[in-house]
């Protein structure tokens, strides 16, 4: 099974970083359902904007923390280094 830790952009332009192993079933989830983070609820609607794959859960969990720890800043380019204008 493939894990993917993600990077959305939400409609006000703030960042919200998560982990799943369905990363178009999360997004649809982020974007129109019950299920999706509170965070992401009101601020819809989101994009992807950045994901990296992982072979394993813990994996995923550990960028997924890494990423969390980061400024806004250098969470930008980390999305811009894979040049995806945002």
């Amino acid at each position: 099974m493939k894990y993917y830790t993600y990077i959305l952009e939400c409609l006000d332009k703030t960042l919200y970083v998560g982990c799943t192993n369905n990363l178009e079933k999360r997004l649809l989830q982020h974007n129109e359902s019950k299920y999706g983070a509170h965070y992401t609820k009101i601020r819809r609607p989101v994009k992807l904007i950045y994901s990296e794959k992982f072979s394993t859960l813990k994996e995923g969990r550990q960028c997924e923390k890494e990423i969390k720890g980061y400024r806004r800043e250098k969470k930008l380019k980390l999305i811009n280094s894979l040049n995806i204008p945002i």
